[in-house]
């Protein structure tokens, strides 16, 4: 896992008691700042889309899931034999026989997304992180085929689709920062979760959930996603931003952050990749440390053995909690 976020496309106080509430709930923002120009992509987010259409009431649309490997564009099914995986969700209109894709994904890729930038003059660490919803017509048959999964889970109405376009709208504008780790104490399935991941296939859970919420009622499929998932004891709570690199700051915690994510940095030559690598290794498994930025602010994780995993997890299809629309 290292290795592919180090590799991934990149753009040139003291101690305080942790929180109790576990897992930390994932925090919604009133509205979606102005991206800094100094972030980047190097592949553009969304560059087909388009606003969600109003569906007739009347119109049947069928709901497909989408998954394929990250990255499949450029590497084929590579990261498919990692598990590694994508998702997304289509619908067919039977009105006009249209088709349509919406999936979330980082606007700046994962490796910013992830870790940030240690900018000269500044002593925060520059985080370019946003993610969103993207809505585009049309699903690449190919792509979602070839290497990974396109079927049908359920049928809507069209009155079903246009209540989710609004909750769609709601949830892109409230929910803004992507968050690449699920953090837990143990591999046990019955571990207490310290922090949940926020990315694409959550996206798609939720959609799911709304839908269902509407009355949609899902085949019975197996359906598995993707976590990457780090194991740490209790985690610290640190500070945010001002208090920890503010005038009246911590400047030796400053520093430790600082440091901790140097190594992550976008590398020039495989020498510098290696060494940086090793110095990784060093701090998050010899000595069982990371430090982890979520909801804009810092934590501590005494981290443990297997230390970071990804898991390829059955996650079942919602059950309609309302009676169906006859779709």
């Amino acid at each position: 896992l290292l290795l592919l976020l180090l590799l991934a496309p990149w753009v040139s106080g003291g101690l305080r008691a942790p929180r109790r509430r576990w897992p930390v709930p994932y925090r919604r923002f009133d509205y979606r700042p102005k991206t800094d120009p100094y972030c980047q992509a190097r592949y553009t987010f969304c560059p087909t889309g388009s606003a969600i259409p109003a569906m007739k009431e009347e119109d049947v649309i069928e709901v497909y899931r989408l998954q394929a490997p990250v990255w499949e564009f450029k590497y084929g099914d590579l990261l498919g034999h990692l598990k590694i995986m994508h998702d997304a969700v289509g619908f067919k209109s039977s009105l006009t026989g249209k088709n349509y894709t919406m999936e979330w994904y980082e606007l700046f890729q994962l490796g910013n997304c992830t870790f940030p930038h240690l900018r000269p003059g500044m002593d925060a660490p520059f985080w370019c992180n946003q993610g969103a919803a993207c809505f585009y017509e049309g699903i690449d048959d190919a792509h979602w085929k070839a290497n990974g999964t396109l079927v049908l889970v359920t049928t809507i109405s069209g009155t079903m689709f246009n209540e989710m376009a609004q909750w769609v709208k709601y949830d892109n504008e409230t929910g803004i920062y992507y968050e690449t780790w699920t953090v837990q104490a143990s591999p046990d399935k019955q571990s207490t979760v310290w922090f949940d991941s926020y990315e694409c296939s959550k996206f798609i859970l939720r959609t799911y959930q709304k839908l269902a919420d509407l009355g949609a009622v899902f085949k019975k499929i197996q359906t598995n996603y993707t976590s990457i998932i780090l194991f740490s004891g209790e985690p610290i709570y640190l500070g945010n931003e001002t208090s920890i690199f503010g005038p009246q700051g911590n400047k030796t915690l400053a520093a430790a952050i600082r440091d901790f994510y140097n190594p992550f940095k976008p590398h020039q030559t495989v020498r510098e990749f290696f060494v940086d690598l090793f110095k990784i290794i060093d701090r998050v498994i010899l000595n069982h440390q990371f430090y982890l930025f979520y909801n804009l602010e810092y934590w501590f994780l005494p981290m443990k053995s297997p230390y970071v995993k990804i898991i390829y997890e059955e996650v079942p299809l919602p059950v309609a909690s309302k009676a169906s629309f006859g779709v």
